[in-house]
Order: C-alpha cells, then sequence, then structure tokens
C-alpha cells in the first residue's frame, strides 16, 4: 500500500472547515469514512469540532471497527450519532482473507464497544460474492439479530483493477441476497428514505432492519443527494463518474476559505451527473479504489 505524502492530504483543520463549508449550505447529514478513518493521528479532535457544528442533524462515521475498544466512548462524547461497521464474515480465517490483515476478534469486540459506548444505531455493512462469502449471509443476518443492529448487503462496486476475483462471476445480486434472507425470515419493505442508496426492509418480530444497495440490479442515482470529499481535497458529485472539484487550493490561497469553498460547492452541485454506469464485465470506468474514495 503506497501513503500520500503529508502535503497532499487535507490537514485535520481544513477538513473540519470544509466540513462547517457544507453545514453553512443546509447540509445537515455528515459521514466520515475511508479508507480506516479512525486511524489517523489526531483524528478524535476532528470528529470533536465537527460533532460541535449548529444544525448536524446527523453524524456518521464507517469504520473496519478496529478502533472501537478503545475509542467508542470519546465518539460518543464528541457527538456522534451512529456507526457502520464493515462485516464480511464471521470466520476468522476468511476474515482475514478478505481484509489481508484484519482481526475478526477485534471487529467484534469493537462492536460490543459501541454498544457499550451507548450507540444506539449501529449497522454493519457486508459486501457478498458468490463462491467468497455468499454462504454466509443468513449467519450474518443472525448475528445482527442476537446483537439487536442493522445489517446493509451491498453490491460490489467496481471500482479500480482488481485480480483477486473475476467480478462477472462473483457478482450477487440485492435480489438473490433477499431472496436467500426470505428462506429463514419474512421481510417487510420500509419506506425510510435515507436521501442514499439503501433501501431497507424490516425482519419481522427483530428489531432488526436489513438494507439493500444495488448499484447494478436497481440505479438508485435518481435519489442521491450525497456528495463526497477525498482526503485529497477532491469534492466528487458521484461515487461512479469522475466529475469532481478540487477544493484544496482554495483552501491554501483563498483569504476567505470558508466563503471560498461555500461557493465552489455551489456551483459544482449543478454537475452532478445523472446517474453511474456500472457494469461488472471486466469494464472498469473508474481506476480509483473505494479506499481512496470513501463509500
Amino acid at each position: 500500500m503506497t501513503f500520500l505524502a503529508r502535503e497532499q492530504v487535507l490537514s485535520l483543520e481544513e477538513l473540519a472547515l470544509v466540513a462547517q463549508a457544507f453545514t453553512e449550505l443546509g447540509v445537515d447529514k455528515i459521514r466520515f469514512t475511508g479508507g480506516e478513518p479512525l486511524v489517523r493521528r489526531g483524528v478524535q479532535s476532528l470528529f470533536d469540532r465537527v460533532g460541535r457544528l449548529p444544525g448536524l442533524r446527523d453524524f456518521c462515521v464507517t469504520t473496519n471497527g478496529s478502533q472501537l475498544v478503545t475509542m467508542a466512548q470519546p465518539l460518543k462524547a464528541s457527538g456522534l450519532h451512529r456507526i457502520n461497521i464493515s462485516l464480511d464474515s464471521l470466520k476468522e480465517d476468511r476474515f482475514r482473507e478478505l481484509t489481508r490483515t484484519g482481526r475478526l476478534s477485534k471487529v467484534l469486540e469493537g462492536v460490543d464497544a459501541a454498544q457499550a459506548a451507548g450507540f444506539k444505531r449501529i449497522k454493519l455493512n457486508a459486501v457478498i460474492l458468490k463462491g467468497r462469502n455468499d454462504d454466509e449471509i443468513l449467519d450474518l443476518v443472525r448475528y445482527a439479530i442476537h446483537k439487536k443492529i442493522d445489517i446493509s448487503f451491498i453490491e460490489e462496486m467496481p471500482l479500480g483493477v482488481i485480480h483477486e476475483h473475476d467480478r462477472a462471476e462473483s457478482f450477487c445480486s440485492s435480489d438473490e441476497v433477499r431472496e436467500r434472507i426470505e428462506t429463514a425470515y419474512n421481510l417487510r419493505p420500509l419506506k425510510t428514505d435515507s436521501g442514499g442508496p439503501a433501501k431497507y426492509w424490516a425482519i419481522e418480530n427483530t428489531e432488526t432492519k436489513v438494507g439493500f444497495i444495488s448499484p447494478h440490479s436497481h440505479n438508485f442515482c435518481g435519489e442521491c443527494n450525497r456528495v463526497r470529499v477525498t482526503v485529497e481535497g477532491r469534492l466528487l458529485l458521484c461515487l461512479g463518474n469522475e466529475h469532481s472539484v478540487d477544493l484544496k487550493p482554495i483552501l491554501r490561497s483563498s483569504d476567505e476559505p470558508l466563503e471560498d469553498v461555500k461557493q465552489a460547492i455551489r456551483e459544482a452541485i449543478h454537475l452532478k451527473p445523472e446517474k453511474h454506469h456500472f457494469t461488472h464485465d471486466g469494464d472498469v470506468q473508474i481506476v480509483r479504489f473505494m479506499n481512496t474514495t470513501g463509500g
């Protein structure tokens, strides 16, 4: 893995200013993701600053869970509302293979730590691949039900060139996952609108909701109101397109960076594309990887 030079990366103060710009423009939902956002040195100060921003209704982090044993309590104190935890397998060896370096036990301890810290809204994210972890769909659902937390199943997004598996052969649609779940549980569709890609279903007689994010089988762009800012300062208008605006020069050269970033955001929103064009046949339109963008 190659790390960016420090000067290429926005400072924590610059990231906080970008978050402030969005909230002053009326955005009331912010989520930190990665890569793994919680391993950055001093990142707690960023959560503390963003958590105090006026008008922030939904403050969330997506994490691999590895740092939650020590960070769950401080994150709750910062004003963080909810946590998404990536979990693709409940088998130690397979988990290590899928994540390359991860320790399943540490992630499960992180789930417990988040609950102990008082987070009421915890959700698991699982990417399902045929022949790799599709035999664990029901196990993951049972774990979520046991913990009284939610879970989302995500179709693999074709970002970056990979060699670990054939995307066409391993593709598992949301419909297939839902059908597998319905062999054991009754699902009831919910009208919950997150302003994002997930469609949610209630698992009857449980406290657990299951979401499906389907960039291939059910294009969700018409209902998506999300944009992303990379750690390098690129404002991406769509995960599946390269339309972007570079905020870093504004942050570092403007006499009034807050106002100028707000103006750049206003102008950029008009570039948000109608939809993405994902395929799983080996044709990769976007060469950047998810860990450079965030999900």
